[in-house]
């Protein structure tokens, strides 16, 4: 059995080992700085840690892994640059590094790279996962449009938002899962309970970061607290004030939400008290837990042994719990 430790291993060796051409060295380059970046490895990890549920051997799962943690950051650096983030893991976003334009091409070829990669899987299993592979990258687009088209709009449900965070997160969490099982060639029960597991997994990873954004530590949470606030994302938070505050509240909220030249320390200030006059850390919270106790709930119908399990038992539990 592998633990997480040694999944983060194979995955910057092979990260390291990744073939670049020499030219041109501005599309490649900002693919080795993204990727060098210190980030938490989770999709990778699962992939590998789910094919050791089931095997000794995790070989085969590593390309395949390797694709998913490509893929994820051609995400993050066009989501960069659509959210006009200026600092990603603590260090400057690759558009803010380079420009908006080579953040754009850049990802582009992450994303072609991602693909070769995981067509060095094992044959007899490729087009199961190249299928799973295209699936998500549609879903996540789909997750992505929803997202922008929140932006202008002040009427998004709680239903709305989880099938967004649904499509733009958890459903990656969920394929990097399914793929470590398709590759130690587990049974379609199987494969459906590895990836209920990771959705409901995902959804609360993501809730656990909208209350980051607003409760964590910036140096350890890697980004600027707030600044969902400042940009005035979606959040599980925002959408939920927004449904159970009065109407006076709600028009000093929207005041704040819409005014350009509000004060940024005082926005933040003034919505994290609204957050919290409404109880929406505890809602938050409890939101978690339930989605939390669904995954371990179909974590336990996959039958193999409990010892086995407890790798990813453990992950699990310290994903919402992080801190960062």
């Amino acid at each position: 059995m592998i633990t997480f430790e040694n999944a983060l291993e194979i995955i910057n060796e092979k990260i390291k080992e990744i073939p670049y051409p020499k030219e041109p060295k501005n599309l490649y380059a900002p693919i080795q700085y993204i990727l060098a970046l210190k980030g938490k490895k989770i999709r990778p990890a699962l992939t590998l840690l789910a094919c050791n549920l089931f095997q000794d051997d995790i070989s085969k799962a590593i390309y395949p892994a390797l694709a998913w943690e490509i893929f994820h950051n051609f995400t993050l650096m066009h989501d960069d640059v659509m959210d006009k983030a200026a600092i990603r893991r603590g260090k400057p976003t690759v558009h803010k590094v380079w420009n908006e334009n080579t953040a754009m091409l850049s990802g582009d070829a992450m994303l072609i790279l991602a693909y070769r990669t995981m067509t060095k899987s094992e044959p007899h299993c490729l087009k199961q996962l190249l299928d799973l592979f295209s699936a998500t990258a549609a879903e996540i687009c789909d997750g992505q449009q929803y997202d922008m088209e929140f932006e202008t709009r002040m009427d998004v449900t709680e239903a709305e938002y989880l099938q967004m965070i649904r499509l733009k997160t958890a459903v990656m969490l969920g394929a990097c899962l399914k793929t470590g099982g398709i590759v130690a060639g587990a049974d379609i029960e199987t494969l459906e309970q590895l990836y209920d597991f990771g959705i409901n997994l995902g959804l609360a990873f993501q809730i656990r970061d909208d209350l980051l954004d607003v409760y964590g530590d910036p140096h350890a949470f890697g980004k600027i607290t707030g600044g969902d606030i400042l940009c005035n994302k979606k959040t599980f938070f925002l959408v939920n004030v927004l449904e159970f505050c009065d109407e006076n509240d709600k028009k000093n909220l929207l005041f704040r939400l819409s005014e350009p030249n509000f004060d940024p320390n005082e926005k933040i200030i003034s919505v994290t008290a609204m957050y919290e006059k409404y109880g929406l850390k505890a809602l938050a919270e409890d939101k978690i837990t339930k989605l939390y106790d669904k995954a371990m709930r179909a974590f336990e119908l996959i039958h193999v042994p409990t010892e086995r399990k407890t790798v990813l038992y453990n992950f699990a539990e310290q994903l919402i719990a992080r801190e960062s």
